[in-house]
């Protein structure tokens, strides 16, 4: 009798247990479900294409840092992305749009940016930082909608970053 009131007693302890599992963890199982490689750099929308990059801030000149506003650091992250429309002779010529762009990483901590439009000539850019650890990969999400298009692309790509020497 005493053996199954110390088993039921453990029982219900470890019941009690699982119970008290926080309750703010997130389901990160299919967190890479529809996601691009790192290799991947654009996306192919049938009249659009979507490019797409994400690099460590220190890779970038002083003079385009400056000159943009961009931290370099080494532990800072800048996404780029830029929306083309195809055109009938096989080129395509960058378009403006709404962007809007968040990451996560593989605990499910979930990382927003904002996204600024850069000019330079006949490019346009969208641009946005966060900070980043030392071996950590992020899975980006990007909506893009082009302007006068009600259509919206969304990507999916991840990302491991490396700042350590």
């Amino acid at each position: 009798m005493v053996s199954r009131t110390r088993t039921l007693a453990y029982l219900i302890v470890a019941m009690g247990l699982m119970a008290c599992e926080p309750a703010n963890n997130l389901d990160v199982t299919n967190i890479q479900e529809g996601v691009l490689p790192a290799t991947e750099s654009s996306k192919d929308f049938g009249d659009y294409v979507l490019y797409f990059n994400a690099i460590v801030t220190d890779q970038l000149s002083p003079e385009i840092a400056r000159e943009y506003g961009i931290v370099r650091s080494r532990s800072r992250a800048m996404l780029n992305v830029s929306i083309h429309h195809k055109l009938a002779d096989g080129r395509t010529e960058a378009v403006t749009g709404a962007v809007a762009a968040s990451a996560t990483n593989l605990n499910g901590q979930f990382k927003t940016m904002t996204l600024r439009e850069v000019r330079e000539e006949d490019a346009i850019y969208y641009i946005g930082e966060l900070a980043i650890t030392d071996g950590e990969v992020l899975i980006y999400t990007v909506d893009a909608t082009p302007i006068n298009d009600p259509s919206r692309f969304t990507v999916r790509f991840k990302k491991q970053f490396f700042v350590e020497e």
